[in-house]
């Protein structure tokens, strides 16, 4: 993962950790660095995440434990090249993350893309809890009679039942704070790739503080021993 590269792994799985994880910019990461006596460029950091939080992403996911089957779906707004794009998320009936998307827009294409990506990944669930968006409805509707007739079991796939509740939704809105308070002092993203690569990287750090991986079933698990971890 680390091959060629002139600064130690843990220099760099550092930065990385602590830009994903807490409100510091590449530049403060630079300082903090030069006060450890090591010399390490704002813009080479900033290659380090875009290079890395993808593939530790990755990894996490390979090892990220099952979801329950009720789930919930919404969008928030992320500020990409001066313009406002939507993050689609989607949590379970205990908090855990499913699935996240950002798109440039919010329509039922986008909707549909972000849910048919979910039912790829993690199945379909029994239920879904949405607000009051009619976009979202008709795209659970149109990926739920799609994925059953896609279907070659012998059994008789029910429909996922759909709850429009603004109330029940407040799971989510809270859930949302977390990638908001870390994405707000960024002031908005350059390109949507550097977006949506530094948006996986803070959802991964997400999960992992909600110990969703398999291995962090022990409370002691701690954020840099879980990239240590990913990065073996």
């Amino acid at each position: 993962m680390f091959k060629g590269r002139h600064v130690d792994r843990s220099v760099i799985l550092l930065c990385v950790r602590w830009y994903l994880a807490y409100n510091l910019s590449l530049r403060n990461l630079e300082e903090m660095m030069a006060e450890r006596g090591i010399s390490v460029d704002h813009a080479t950091v900033g290659r380090w995440v875009d290079r890395y939080s993808p593939e530790l992403l990755e990894r996490f996911t390979r090892r990220k434990r099952p979801v329950t089957r009720r789930w919930h779906v919404d969008e928030t707004y992320i500020k990409v090249r001066g313009q406002w794009c939507y993050l689609y998320r989607a949590i379970d009936g205990n908090g855990d993350t499913v699935e996240f998307w950002l798109s440039e827009r919010r329509n039922l294409t986008a909707a549909k893309q972000f849910l048919s990506r979910a039912l790829r990944r993690h199945g379909r669930p029994e239920r879904i809890v949405i607000d009051g968006s009619q976009t979202n409805r008709e795209a659970i509707l149109s990926c739920d009679a799609e994925s059953r007739l896609q279907d070659h079991s012998r059994r008789r796939l029910k429909p996922i039942k759909i709850r429009q509740s603004a109330c029940l939704n407040n799971r989510l809105e809270q859930d949302q704070r977390a990638i908001k308070r870390r994405v707000r002092p960024m002031m908005g993203f350059k390109s949507l790739n550097s977006a949506r690569v530094i948006l996986g990287g803070i959802e991964m750090v997400h999960m992992m503080r909600k110990g969703q991986a398999k291995y962090a079933c022990a409370p002691q698990s701690s954020l840099a021993e879980q990239f240590e971890r990913l990065a073996e």
